[in-house]
């Protein structure tokens, strides 16, 4: 899985998922050659490499010992993490939405690793309970309908989407979108506490650590739920709710595009040709969930904007791992924490190989970007929950 051996490196993780599913083991091998999978030796699974156009190398009983010994060596910043189950995949996405809207449904199908779509129905009647990951779909968790108001709320996609919305919630015994989604949000911080893995990206970070901390507190105006906003609602916000996220303050305007002081978007001083960002480099043996969280073949990824871009570091609780930074622009792009028995993980930005996504712009061809350096960060938190379980420090 470096950086010159492997051909299709999105397509080998959907490999890495058709051998668990299959009941076999995998060794995930932290640090060594791009963080590479090694697999049993067999026709069937060669056979669909070849289908899939993915790199492989057939080695030896004697040279699979060698590097397992050279990779345990206390000398060696690495570790071989055996992957024991597919994990069950859930997108929480609206059933009308197209795939490739999300970054992750459209590396899940090139990748060809399947996964369910759930939504507000689905989460409310518990139902995660039977997935091992859960993504979250660039959703407002806030009942804002994204703050899209001032651009789109003549467009005929943005009226639709509110009325499906209003009707979704109603059905739902909700007076109010709002009510609906803080309930969605509360389901799914039960899901994590409980020992699942959540996957979020662009808006649903943000948005959805502002609806925890806005429990009971209407933050929404008249144009959103048909009443104001609740006075002095700033003050009301309870931080010590959320998963990542502290001290941050909401943006009052409906007519502004933006949820809160965590995104940086609007603060961002750089450009498309300078803006990448850095992952840290974590002990493999004594730090492993982050190590797994952050292979990659290259410590340099292009940067990309969304909604929420990046997240505003002042902004970011103690507890919570930076594992990807601008530090030239004083910004965290990628994070990870624990909530109770769980995980969570957040990825500013919309899409990793289409710096400035807008609504209605083509779907990226991942055809064209089939080692992309972003997108494997999205596929390493895919295969996270398949690691044998240990006590691990974090």
């Amino acid at each position: 899985m470096d950086a010159e051996g492997q051909k299709e490196h999105l397509k080998a993780y959907g490999i890495t998922y058709w051998t668990l599913e299959r009941n076999a083991k995998v060794k995930w091998l932290l640090n060594y050659r791009g963080g590479s999978f090694l697999l049993p030796d067999s026709e069937e699974i060669k056979r669909e490499c070849q289908i899939r156009g993915v790199s492989f190398e057939i080695i030896s009983d004697s040279k699979t010992e060698q590097i397992l010994t050279e990779i345990s060596s206390p000398s060696q910043n690495m570790e071989a993490v055996v992957l024991e189950k597919a994990p069950k995949i859930a997108v929480y996405s609206p059933k009308g939405s197209l795939p490739w809207d999300d970054a992750v449904t459209m590396v899940l199908t090139y990748a060809e690793i399947p996964y369910t779509v759930v939504y507000d129905e689905e989460v409310l009647t518990d139902q995660l309970l039977l997935y091992d990951w859960l993504h979250l779909h660039h959703e407002d968790f806030t009942g804002q309908y994204g703050k899209f108001y001032r651009a789109y709320r003549a467009a005929p996609w943005y009226i639709e989407e509110k009325k499906n919305a209003e009707n979704l919630a109603a059905k739902l015994g909700y007076s109010k979108v709002s009510e609906a989604k803080r309930d969605v949000a509360l389901k799914i911080r039960d899901y994590v506490v409980g020992g699942g893995f959540m996957f979020a990206m662009c808006s649903a970070t943000d948005s959805f650590d502002i609806a925890l901390s806005a429990e009971g507190v209407d933050i929404c105006e008249v144009m959103f739920d048909g009443d104001p906003s609740e006075a002095g609602y700033q003050s009301k916000i309870d931080y010590s709710k959320t998963f990542a996220f502290k001290d941050y303050i909401l943006e009052r305007s409906p007519m502004v595009y933006e949820f809160s002081s965590i995104d940086m978007t609007t603060k961002r001083r750089i450009s498309k040709e300078t803006d990448y960002f850095t992952l840290m480099d974590y002990s493999a043996k004594w730090d492993p969930i982050p190590c797994m969280l952050v292979q990659n073949h290259t410590a340099l990824v292009k940067g990309f904007m969304g909604q929420t871009t990046s997240y505003t570091p002042d902004h970011i609780k103690s507890n919570v791992l930076v594992m990807g930074e601008n530090k030239s622009n004083g910004e965290a792009r990628y994070i990870h924490g624990i909530k109770g028995k769980g995980f969570f993980t957040f990825y500013g930005g919309h899409d990793p190989e289409d710096y400035q996504h807008r609504v209605g712009d083509a779907k990226t061809e991942l055809a064209l970007h089939p080692n992309s350096p972003g997108y494997r960060l999205i596929l390493n938190n895919v295969l996270f929950p398949a690691a044998k379980k240990k006590k691990q420090k974090t």
